[in-house]
């Protein structure tokens, strides 16, 4: 299938991935999970919302938690270059007849929802409020030592399609999976604008729903040290997958699972991926390094379980991916 060609000058700029918004059934519950055992820091509770962050991250939150009746995820969050760029982007959905509006959201400045083709909810914004650094106040270690938010994946049923939209926002493809043969389709592919592997991913899949959100952890260890802390303090069983290394990507990795379902992949290791003549790399859907360089395959469930987005249609794959499941 064709891969897109990068466009320098997209119709507005966007920055990187920036926060989502996630349905907890159980607020306590969810924040004993997220904060005391993950790691990341409280900024804000709030109108039956919590609000956080990572240790480095300044701005004021990157994962809100909403107490909802059901786990679900809500709109994904992304920062743009400007004030001129909210306008920009408002004048490409409306002139593809995508449903867009400008809300007033908490700690956010003037922030555009809007639709893609698939059904799929982002939030636009430039500014938020910000909070101070606190990479250099070790005292609010804790977990994983959760840097910053840094992408997003997400069950496609079209990932073509999919790929097609978001190249023309000037997102980059850097690595993608696709069937062997002349007419082999793209089954799975990571985009970025940020610089690394990915600022958003596509895995085919029943969609669109949130595969999962991804934290940067400074070290392979702090990875394994948080195995260590939820295997002792009653999380053993939401340890879904890992740790291991990706072939693509090169990211050292372990996927957990909130109380709710919700899924989270602590990553490092991953690379830059600037320079404007680097073609992305093809991966064959039928070779197993692709997904796990060492470690063990994935379970059945993390190709078949994700968070549905709050009142969007799930619709049927386009095609089923050939894949490598753990028995």
């Amino acid at each position: 299938m064709p891969v897109p060609k990068h466009i320098f000058d997209p119709p507005f700029n966007i920055v990187r991935a920036s926060h989502v918004r996630l349905g907890v059934t159980d607020l306590g519950r969810s924040k004993a999970f997220y904060a005391d055992t993950f790691g990341l820091h409280v900024e804000d509770e709030a109108a039956g919302c919590i609000y956080l962050r990572g240790v480095e991250e300044r701005q004021h939150h990157s994962l809100v938690l909403q107490k909802s009746n059901h786990a679900t995820a809500h709109h994904l969050g992304f920062k743009v270059g400007s004030e001129d760029d909210l306008d920009r982007a408002a004048h490409f959905f409306s002139a593809h007849g995508l449903s867009h509006s400008f809300v007033e959201v908490p700690y956010q400045g003037r922030t555009l929802r809007a639709t893609d083709p698939f059904g799929m909810p982002l939030e636009l914004f430039f500014k938020m409020e910000t909070r101070e650094r606190l990479l250099q106040k070790f005292v609010h270690y804790r977990g994983v030592q959760p840097q910053r938010l840094d992408h997003f994946n997400i069950f496609a049923p079209d990932v073509q399609g999919s790929v097609d939209f978001y190249a023309k926002l000037g997102f980059r493809l850097t690595e993608y999976s696709e069937e062997d043969g002349p007419d082999g389709r793209i089954a799975a592919a990571w985009m970025h604008r940020k610089g690394n592997v990915h600022d958003l991913a596509f895995t085919n899949g029943a969609g669109p729903r949130l595969h999962h959100l991804a934290y940067w952890a400074p070290t392979a260890l702090n990875i394994i040290h948080l195995c260590d802390v939820m295997a002792s303090n009653g999380y053993l069983a939401n340890l879904e997958r890992g740790p291991g290394r990706h072939g693509i990507s090169n990211a050292f990795f372990l996927y957990i699972r909130c109380p709710d379902g919700h899924r989270t992949e602590i990553y490092t290791s991953d690379y830059q991926t600037m320079d404007p003549d680097h073609e992305p790399i093809r991966w064959s859907l039928r070779d197993p390094r692709r997904q796990t360089l060492w470690g063990q395959p994935a379970p059945k469930s993390w190709f078949e379980e994700g968070s549905a987005f709050a009142g969007t249609e799930v619709r049927a794959a386009l095609f089923k991916a050939d894949v490598i499941v753990a028995s």
